[in-house]
């Protein structure tokens, strides 16, 4: 066959790959070495050209400017000896390391800030158990089998394979009344949370400000941070032992976590899940079921999702940041039929469609039950890990009051502080000694109009989560974490 390709051999080809991009100025062939030379130095200086980065072979550069061969080699020879690049055999010519000096910090990091030696902070799983293998797999086969089409833009409610597999999934495991066509995928809780808020705010009918928005006190103070930014205005619905109260202001939405009250871990009473949907029913609201840790229940059968008893009531949200990872940025909304073209319209103005690789991973994941396999082990290894938790704050922690709360599912435990004394100021000053981070309870009250702190009085505590440590650093972690809360 003849080659498509006549104006260049086969490894002139391999090596069209390397671009690069120089402003050469025009004049004599000797200025214009220079002009290249000057190029490339200033290219290497600046940054443009980092350590290692390959330069294009001398005969494709000549070819790609308009000089002669000879008048690049001789450019390049003159930099090699200046020590901005090295010619390495069957590699080309490539820039040189370069000794640096001190890197400026990232925007809003102070320079000496370090990663803690111990971390026990709650909101992530454990990303070292990332089945890696497992969704190497899924990919080739998903991309194996899906036509060209799938690499152009797509719909924006979601790849049509994830939104059946999510479909039987969470009928299946969290009881959820989900249609795929009622499903969107978005990229993360927060993108969900942002878009509902402005779906609210826009609803016909509504005039002046953004929708009022029922949130859990205490509650995530970021999702809070997210529903003003989208335009909603914030107001607390109290947790108590049975979860968010049923005493509900005037408002268009709740948001609640009803399997698993973050960060108290509290589970939403029957009375008060019957309350909920009732108040939508009636006043004509939304709740938002924030799903965010199901999958892990350690003591008993998982509680159903709100969702499934009220599907028209309920937006349900799920994402596999907790049994995957939030890299991801994989979420799904599970919605009533009067939001799913609101919410799907605003997907299209936010940012089009979520990726498609990482959704049909997911979907073939899911299909093949490798994600349900994942979700198992985990689940195992959290359970361990929850129970080491236990065990070592209520029988070594050595002073009265110190309590753990919240575990019968989930990734984190709230833990009492000891009643002699010991408040979550000092237990940060100890945990700093120790090289240990952790959440507190304080940091999740909402604040008073015009302050940045709680109302007083509010209790106190320390929130720890068991699933970011490796399994190594883990028993080292809670060693630290006693230490913390004994006199």
């Amino acid at each position: 066959m003849d080659d498509p390709w006549p104006t260049s051999a086969a490894g002139e080809r391999r090596e069209s790959g390397v671009d690069l991009h120089l402003d050469l100025p025009s004049g004599t062939p000797h200025g214009r070495r220079a002009g290249l030379e000057r190029a490339l130095r200033e290219a290497v200086r600046g940054g443009r050209l980092a350590p290692g980065s390959r330069l294009p072979s001398s005969r494709r550069l000549a070819a790609e400017t308009g000089l002669s061969r000879g008048t690049v080699k001789a450019a390049y020879d003159q930099l090699t000896a200046e020590g901005y690049l090295t010619a390495r055999q069957g590699s080309g010519t490539v820039v040189a390391d370069r000794p640096r000096g001190p890197s400026a910090p990232a925007p809003g990091r102070s320079s000496a800030a370090r990663p803690p030696l111990h971390d026990l902070r709650p909101g992530s799983p454990d990303v070292a158990s990332f089945p890696t293998s497992a969704w190497l797999r899924a990919t080739r086969r998903a991309l194996a089998a899906v036509p060209s089409a799938a690499y152009d833009y797509g719909d924006p409610r979601g790849r049509p394979e994830l939104r059946a597999a999510l479909a039987e999934y969470l009928g299946r495991t969290r009881g959820v009344v989900a249609e795929p066509d009622r499903i969107v995928v978005v990229s993360g809780y927060v993108q969900g949370l942002a878009l509902l808020t402005g779906v609210l705010g826009g609803a016909p009918g509504r005039t002046g400000a953004g929708p009022v928005v029922g949130m859990e006190d205490p509650g995530l103070p970021f999702h809070r941070e997210v529903v003003r930014r989208a335009g909603g205005r914030v107001v607390p619905v109290p947790v108590d032992e049975r979860g968010a109260g049923a005493d509900l202001p005037r408002m268009d939405a709740v948001v609640v976590t009803p399997a698993h009250q973050y960060p108290t871990g509290v589970t939403l009473h029957p009375a008060r899940r019957h309350a909920l949907t009732a108040w939508a029913r009636e006043a004509g609201g939304v709740v938002v079921e924030d799903d965010y840790d199901g999958e892990f229940r350690y003591d008993r059968q998982p509680v159903g999702a709100l969702q499934g008893t009220a599907p028209d009531q309920v937006v349900y949200v799920g994402t596999a940041s907790k049994t995957l990872g939030p890299a991801l940025r994989l979420g799904w909304m599970v919605l009533p039929p009067q939001l799913v073209r609101p919410v799907t319209e605003a997907k299209l103005y936010s940012d089009y469609h979520t990726g498609a690789i990482g959704q049909l991973t997911l979907a073939e994941l899911i299909a093949d039950h490798a994600y349900d396999r994942h979700v198992r082990a985990a689940r195992l290894r959290y359970r361990r890990r929850r129970d080491l938790l236990v065990a070592r704050l209520t029988g070594a922690a050595g002073r009265p009051g110190v309590g753990v709360r919240g575990v019968a599912a989930g990734l984190h435990a709230l833990v009492s502080l000891p009643q002699d004394g010991l408040d979550e100021a000092e237990a940060l000053r100890r945990a700093a000694a120790e090289g240990l981070a952790v959440g507190t309870l304080g940091e999740h009250w909402h604040t008073a109009e015009g302050t940045a702190r709680p109302a007083p009085g509010r209790p106190q505590g320390l929130i720890v989560g068991y699933g970011t440590p490796g399994e190594g650093g883990y028993p080292a972690a809670l060693a630290a974490l006693t230490r913390v809360l004994r006199a």
